[in-house]
């Protein structure tokens, strides 16, 4: 890879036909990652993003440093016409911009095009927040008898307490809660760091899920293939392992992940996703439902309570003001079907 990143420089003698862009993709995401300080997460949409775009154009013939606005054109398409919705063509165009800066800067793109090529216009939706029965509900399907339905009510409370994204979750550790001073260390987009205050149930869900159900869910990190084969289970005596028998796998070590699964594992943020779908199954509630609208129920419930936006704002963690500026337009809906229901003329 050359110095800038690029990954262009062939050493002597090396093929002249060596396809650079995945070496150019290469040096575009570390600059991302190392000078941009982007997330994991965004560099990874950026190279999905990216890798379909260069798919396209080696598909069509097309040349990534000289697409004309035509071509580009005929990417949207192929994406619209993939199944791909409005909103992930947009992104995808947008990665494609500044992939194409990137280039341009280093003088590895000759076309502008990209710069007049106007995305598909999505619908303008509000986001999906939760009505209070079906948190209710939500928070009924945790069974609270075992360690994994203590785990799942925290889950909950915490996402709705917090207005935590599933990553952000996903990243807590046992020392960024801190149950005296009924707060919550969240580490956001580009590694922002925000404190959020907890309510008194959460914190009480929190305490005992520390005190019981984490330590029982932290007892099955045990090796996946368990030789049950060593006789009768109060027999002590082991036989002599033979010359050719695989090494016993050993326990993983403790993690200091809050979230645990029943495999005394840290939770991804996909497993915590697959565990809020499960709940929603279990309380009958809309499929489509994800943690992320227990974010938007979290922002909406609070506006409609009185707290102005900048407060919002800051525990969202959102970078704009403008980005919380949608949840006083869904507050102003909830507003809105309250008195329709009340009203008696409505």
């Amino acid at each position: 890879m050359s110095a800038d990143g690029c990954g262009d420089v062939p050493a002597d003698g090396a093929e002249k036909d060596v396809d650079p862009w995945p070496g150019r993709l290469d040096g575009f995401c570390e600059w991302l990652a190392k000078v941009e300080l982007r997330s994991d997460n965004t560099v990874r949409a950026y190279r999905h993003d990216l890798s379909a775009y260069l798919a396209w154009a080696r598909r069509a013939g097309v040349d990534p440093a000289r697409a004309t606005h035509r071509e580009l054109r005929g990417f949207l398409a192929d994406q619209a016409q993939a199944g791909y919705c409005a909103a992930t063509v947009d992104r995808r165009l947008s990665a494609v911009r500044g992939f194409c800066r990137w280039l341009r800067q280093r003088g590895l793109c000759e076309s502008d095009a990209f710069e007049a090529v106007s995305g598909p216009r999505s619908a303008h939706r509000l986001p999906r927040s939760m009505q209070e029965d079906e948190v209710a509900g939500l928070l009924g399907a945790c069974d609270a008898s075992t360690p994994a339905g203590v785990r799942d009510r925290l889950m909950v409370e915490l996402l709705y307490a917090s207005g935590a994204r599933a990553s952000e979750l996903a990243a807590l550790r046992v020392r960024d809660v801190d149950l005296a001073q009924r707060q919550v260390r969240l580490v956001g987009k580009g590694d922002k760091e925000r404190l959020v205050p907890l309510y008194d149930v959460a914190c009480e869900w929190c305490a005992r899920y520390l005190r019981e159900a984490r330590p029982a869910l932290l007892s099955g990190a045990r090796p996946r293939d368990r030789d049950i084969s060593c006789g009768d289970a109060g027999n002590d005596a082991r036989p002599a392992p033979s010359a050719d028998a695989r090494p016993v796998p050993q326990a993983d070590p403790p993690t200091d992940a809050l979230m645990v699964s029943s495999r005394g594992r840290a939770m991804s943020a996909a497993s915590l996703r697959a565990r809020f779908k499960a709940l929603c199954a279990r309380a009958g509630l809309d499929p489509a439902l994800s943690p992320h609208a227990m974010r938007h129920t979290f922002a909406t419930d609070l506006l409609t309570g009185g707290a102005d936006l900048r407060s919002v704002q800051e525990l969202l963690g959102h970078e704009s003001v403008a980005t919380t500026q949608v949840y006083t337009h869904l507050s102003v809906e909830r507003l809105k079907d309250a008195a329709r229901a009340a009203h008696p003329r409505s």
